[in-house]
């Protein structure tokens, strides 16, 4: 299926590894050039930018200054068409509400929020002028499933799927279309790598980082993670013409996880 994404170019942020990278790398499956920023660039995006399919620009997007660096670079190369916001982190708290201080609040707010409000407005008037576009926003099932043990997390997610459905609203009329992707647990190293969330729940409840994986796995009806490709997938549908009537929409891939209605 041809997607007519072919000469676009696309902002990734968080694109070098897990879902940004994933995404980045079927972006430039269907002919779009990426600009992926990320602190480091790792080898996977050195290839790609190697073949001239990607440009990395090093930026910490925690930052006032990161998202402007990353959005002025893509403005050098033409402008925006696409924005996929992907930066974030999450730490457990395995010690509850009360343990967590202003600064981890304040961190979680900037990387989880900011970050998203900053590379957007700034990208946004590029959009305008080059007739459209289409951000799509990674969040998490944790905006509407709150979770104690992550528990900034789940408030940071809950703020940019609200802020993204406000956007939709705004921008709509001129042809720039927002949505967000809501992944329940998904294989990264962000949950299955070193120091991930399972090795961090096992170190604070005293079991084994595979054991807090499966039982992540087993709540989900099918049983298992979603991949990063899942995941990118879906993102690059959204950000095609084939979804070209979608917007203000929230989409979960969660295997199941999330039961209601």
């Amino acid at each position: 299926m041809d997607l007519g994404l072919a000469g676009r170019l696309a902002v990734v942020t968080g694109a070098s590894k897990g879902i940004g990278l994933a995404v980045t790398t079927a972006l430039t499956d269907e002919g779009v050039h990426v600009v992926a920023g990320s602190r480091s660039r790792g080898p996977e995006l050195a290839t790609l930018e190697d073949a001239g399919l990607v440009t990395h620009v090093a930026a910490d997007l925690s930052t006032p200054e990161g998202p402007i660096a990353l959005i002025n670079r893509a403005e050098e190369l033409g402008g925006v068409d696409i924005l996929v916001n992907n930066a974030g982190a999450v730490t457990p708290r395995p010690d509850g509400f009360i343990s967590v201080t202003d600064e981890q609040w304040l961190a979680s707010w900037t990387l989880g929020v900011m970050a998203t409000v900053r590379t957007t407005r700034a990208a946004i008037p590029q959009m305008i002028r080059r007739g459209g576009g289409s951000v799509v926003t990674v969040g998490s099932v944790n905006a509407f499933l709150p979770d104690p043990g992550v528990i900034d997390y789940s408030a940071v997610k809950a703020a940019v799927t609200n802020l993204c459905k406000s956007l939709s609203k705004e921008y709509g009329a001129q042809n720039i279309r927002v949505n967000t992707i809501s992944p329940g647990p998904v294989a990264t190293s962000l949950w299955l790598g070193k120091d991930g969330v399972a090795e961090s729940i096992a170190r604070a409840a005293g079991g084994s980082a595979d054991d807090v994986a499966q039982h992540a796995a087993a709540e989900s009806v099918t049983g298992r993670f979603t991949t990063p490709q899942e995941v990118a997938d879906l993102v690059v549908y959204l950000t095609s013409d084939r979804s070209a009537n979608v917007t203000g929409a929230d989409f979960t891939i969660d295997g199941g996880l999330i039961t209601t209605l």
